[in-house]
């Protein structure tokens, strides 16, 4: 995000702290002066660890703008991505930043500002199974191994489509990835984002993903009930929409970019 832009948003939002009597999450965040975001560090190309541990990605981006914009630092946990909404439960994050789709059942338990990003759910294959697993039914037999995230939309989608193929959870996407590398599964399902930054990165290794997205999945960030840190959110996003800034954001990540080579 450009200065400018950072500095127009903070003058913003400093007036609303100073004006208003901030909830419990938001006041929180502004005493200690620091914005802890909870994200996996492992779906790339939203939220990825460097060889270097630098986290970095979309979801990366727009949580140093939001900090940037609050004027307090940001730390980011990692976290598998099963363990990311009870950490948020438990206090422990102020907010959840991990390609995480908005659905009614999380909805019913936190509070999601979105969608600042809408894809699908996608196929990653070797080339040589590629060919006969790049739609539902070619995936819905018994003799197919499906990996999907734990906790996930993804297994959400196998379980109610892919019921005949043998389905197996995985904490993070690099254990899905040894495992397709190990020829033990013959197929990930994941975001499609992921599948096609993957395929991209491994086309030595003889990776395909499927061309289009197979579900809708809009992306939200996940917070605790405050009602101010919610509307301080909603109006941030609407700004650094209406600024031009989470388009280039989007350009920057989801089009892969020499980023891909820094990935382990």
């Amino acid at each position: 995000m450009k200065k400018t832009v950072v500095v127009a948003f903070l003058i913003w939002s400093l007036m609303v702290a100073v004006n208003a009597s901030a909830g419990p999450s938001l006041d929180r965040i502004l005493k200690k002066g620091e914005l802890v975001v909870g994200t996996s560090g492992s779906q790339p190309p939203m939220t990825a660890v460097t060889k270097k541990g630098e986290i970095i990605g979309l979801d990366a981006d727009i949580s140093r703008a939001m900090a940037a914009a609050m004027g307090v630092k940001i730390r980011f946990v990692l976290k598998p991505f099963a363990e990311l909404l009870p950490a948020l439960e438990a206090g422990q994050v102020d907010m959840v930043l991990s390609g995480m789709t908005i659905k009614p059942k999380r909805n019913q338990k936190v509070a999601f500002v979105g969608p600042y990003y809408v894809t699908g759910k996608g196929i990653l294959s070797v080339a040589a199974k590629y060919a006969a697993l790049q739609d539902a039914k070619g995936l819905n037999t018994s003799d197919v191994n499906v990996a999907a995230l734990k906790n996930s939309t993804s297994q959400e989608y196998a379980e109610s489509l892919l019921a005949k193929a043998k389905l197996v959870l995985v904490d993070s996407y690099d254990d899905a990835l040894d495992l397709l590398f190990n020829n033990k599964i013959d197929v990930l399902v994941a975001d499609f984002p992921f599948c096609a930054i993957t395929a991209y990165k491994y086309q030595d290794k003889g990776l395909m993903a499927g061309k289009s997205p197979l579900t809708f999945e809009p992306l939200g960030i996940a917070m605790a009930e405050d009602t101010l840190l919610i509307n301080w959110v909603e109006n941030f996003m609407i700004f650094l929409q209406g600024t031009g800034q989470l388009k280039k954001m989007h350009v920057q990540w989801l089009n892969g970019g020499p980023w891909v080579d820094d990935l382990p």
